[in-house]
């Protein structure tokens, strides 16, 4: 019985202290070609849409759109762990993305470059303390997250594959 209680202690010893340790975005330099998620397909780049074309389908529809494709410049990555990004289309729109079932991250070195995400798009009200939480992961200054005050609607994309292009 003893051996079996040390075992015991042991072992939720060792998964506290491997759930414990904070893990940063992964490491990469996000070159061209390069995949984070379930990939993206080869012609999900010719049939991306703008996020102004996105916006009006969803107004239409006024419904979550599946098994879309979108080309942008990431602007911003979360830099605790990779867990979110922005990014800008080029009709100078910006959109949040978050990483289908939390299943993948993303380096930071993906800021500043041309991407392709596959998945799903909805419009969503972002709550302020939502909006502060991802404020507070870009480390954006303090007097910056103490001005949000109010909801937002805004697009949202939940991506399930995300791809480096030119």
């Amino acid at each position: 019985m003893k051996f079996k209680a040390i075992i015991l202690i042991a072992a939720v010893s060792f998964s506290s202290f491997a759930f414990a340790q904070e893990v940063g975005p992964p490491s990469g330099k996000a070159l061209v070609g390069d995949t984070y998620g379930a990939g993206v397909a080869s012609s999900a780049e010719s049939k991306a849409i703008t996020v102004d074309k996105l916006g009006k389908q969803l107004k239409k529809e006024n419904k979550k759109l599946e098994n879309i494709a979108i080309k942008g410049k990431v602007t911003d990555v979360c830099e605790k762990k990779g867990c979110w990004l922005t990014i800008q289309t080029d009709d100078h729109s910006k959109f949040f993305v978050k990483m289908k079932d939390y299943a993948f991250f993303v380096p930071t070195a993906l800021k500043g470059k041309n991407v392709v995400l596959e998945g799903n798009a909805e419009r969503k009200v972002t709550s302020v303390n939502e909006q502060k939480h991802y404020a507070e992961d870009a480390k954006r200054p303090q007097a910056e997250i103490d001005a949000i005050t109010e909801p937002k609607e805004e697009i949202r994309f939940l991506a399930s594959g995300i791809k480096v292009v030119n």
